[in-house]
């Protein structure tokens, strides 16, 4: 029988990865992160502000998933999930390449500017807590049991730790909008 636990490993230290590389971005200058590009598009502060809207919807569905996954639980279910299971990196990777595809995001997950720069920070390190909390309740291989649709990259079915990669990489993503404000930034502050 397969494990999962490498595949859990593996999201967690992603996760970690990414929010941490996130969370330096808070220590820019209020300047840099308030920088609005000459294209009109998200300042820095805007586009950790989406990071933490999409997240949170995202989480929604994460727990929904948790908690079917953890309902239809059972030892032959998951044994026979896991035979020749892979989390589907391929698609999900292109996921976390800015602008490696076309992306509508929905009205409610665009910034408001309603929260401080310091509520953003402390919910993204809350949704990364909340984000190992499910992978450790699914411990066993449960995430495999449900599925749920992803239209994003035609991604289609995708079960509850493939979710969760996801929110990792739409975090990623936008790490590289953001490298790309600082620079502009700087460039015209020469």
């Amino acid at each position: 029988m397969n494990t999962i636990a490498p595949v859990i490993l593996e999201i967690q230290e992603f996760l970690d990865t990414t929010f941490t590389e996130i969370d330096t971005w808070f220590d820019k200058s209020a300047e840099t992160r308030r920088y609005k590009p000459l294209n009109g598009g998200w300042s820095i502060e805007e586009v950790l502000e989406h990071i933490v809207l999409t997240s949170h919807f995202l989480l929604i569905l994460i727990e929904k998933g948790t908690r079917k996954a953890l309902e239809k639980s059972n030892i032959e279910a998951i044994e026979a999930a896991l035979q020749n299971y892979e989390l589907p990196k391929d698609k999900l990777d292109e996921v976390g390449l800015y602008q490696s595809f076309e992306w509508i995001r929905p009205q409610h997950m665009e910034p408001n500017g309603i929260k401080s720069s310091t509520e953003i920070r402390l919910e993204i390190q809350m949704q990364l807590e909340k984000c190992k909390s499910f992978l450790a309740n699914l411990k066993g291989g449960e995430g495999t049991l449900y599925l749920t649709t992803m239209t994003v990259n035609n991604l289609s079915k995708i079960d509850v730790y493939a979710y969760i990669y996801f929110l990792g990489q739409h975090a990623k993503r936008h790490i590289a909008q953001m490298q790309r404000r600082e620079e502009e930034f700087y460039k015209r502050a020469i």
